[in-house]
């Protein structure tokens, strides 16, 4: 009798395996529409070498989470790889004694082409407006899903791009509620890493857009760079510049390592808030939401997929945390550092001059 209970316990827990199983691929192909991802680093010169390295480690969390390169399209200047200072010809990483994330990145719009003016058309799906380029666009219907992402330097209602003239929140705006008009989208979420990132939505984005934005900072503060030489944890002694950006570090980070089916927009929020403005008290910006929050409620995946390798994972209550009180009083906090993103260009020269002097003290004795 033992005997057949064993039995009939294992076949029931292979069906229930099988079911689940089941159920997950159906859950994964259950995302109608098309998934559609811009990537933008806004700025160029080896001392921005951590605007290129986030969005290229973006680009390797898309292609593990099965979006396909026809609908990932990238703007990056693409003169870090193989800059003579970089210490590592060819490679980009995002962390100290990281992977590489430049390799297969596509180079949609480079260079010249790398504009504000090819950015709004390849959103608006304007192919004719295009100056240059690989020619792809975001050629979306209503069924789909929108992501943005974009690091660069800011001001006050606008961002830079390395080449014409800056993208205004105006502009930015005017065309997202053009792409809206057309129908040609079903819900959009833009992630924004820039100094006083918050006045490019704020008082601006309404919420029958159904656009969920979220900005490293309020419209009146910086954003800080991550990884610095000096600054714990640090790049490797080869390395004079920023890596990553705190903000971009922990959204991607968070997506990299956990199950985006289960993993919501407004839990990644509280992860990325937590993270910001806590974890680095003396270096911290407030991560912002801006738009239609009812979109916040759904999973991160259906914008940006998932790792199967990532199938399962869980986590702790605690750890989706945005209560900033309340962590602030947490005692273990480690004493890390961020630069202001206003710093992080004297930053690369201070320490591009320490190593200089050190050099040449070398060769004197």
């Amino acid at each position: 009798m033992n005997h057949f209970i064993l039995i009939a316990s294992l076949l029931l827990l292979f069906l229930l395996n099988n079911f689940v199983v089941e159920a997950r691929q159906i859950a994964k192909s259950t995302t109608t529409g098309t998934r559609w991802v811009v990537l933008v680093a806004g700025s160029n010169y080896y001392e921005n070498y951590r605007h290129q390295a986030d969005v290229c480690h973006a680009y390797q969390i898309l292609k593990n989470g099965g979006l396909k390169d026809e609908n990932i399209i990238v703007f990056m200047y693409d003169d870090i790889a193989f800059n003579v200072q970089n210490p590592r010809p060819g490679i980009i990483i995002n962390k100290p004694y990281g992977p590489d994330v430049y390799n297969g990145v596509p180079k949609d719009y480079t260079g010249e082409n790398c504009t504000a003016n090819n950015f709004l058309a390849v959103i608006l799906g304007n192919r004719t407006a295009l100056t240059g380029g690989s020619g792809k666009v975001v050629n979306s219907g209503p069924n789909d899903y929108i992501f943005i992402y974009y690091a660069d330097h800011g001001s006050a209602g606008m961002v830079t791009m390395p080449t014409g003239d800056d993208l205004y929140a105006k502009d930015l705006i005017e065309v997202l509620k053009k792409k809206h008009e057309a129908k040609s989208y079903k819900s959009m979420v833009f992630y924004l890493e820039a100094c006083e990132s918050g006045s490019m939505f704020d008082g601006l984005l309404t919420e029958d857009m159904n656009i969920y934005a979220v900005t490293a900072s309020t419209p009146a503060e910086s954003s800080y760079a991550m990884y610095c030489p000096g600054h714990y944890p640090s790049p490797e002694d080869d390395f004079e510049t920023c890596l990553g950006d705190l903000f971009s570090i922990s959204w991607i980070e968070d997506s990299e390592k956990h199950d985006l089916q289960k993993e919501t927009l407004q839990q990644q929020h509280g992860v990325v808030r937590r993270r910001t403005l806590v974890d680095y008290l003396d270096f911290s910006s407030h991560v912002m939401q801006y738009g239609n929050k009812e979109l916040s409620k759904e999973p991160i995946f259906s914008y940006i997929g998932t790792n199967p390798d990532n199938d399962n994972f869980t986590m702790k209550a605690e750890e989706f945390s945005s209560n900033p009180s309340a962590e602030i009083a947490h005692s273990s906090r480690l004493t890390r550092g961020a630069v202001s993103q206003r710093d992080a260009q004297l930053h690369y020269l201070w320490h591009r001059v320490i190593q200089l002097i050190l050099s040449n003290y070398c060769l004197i004795n």
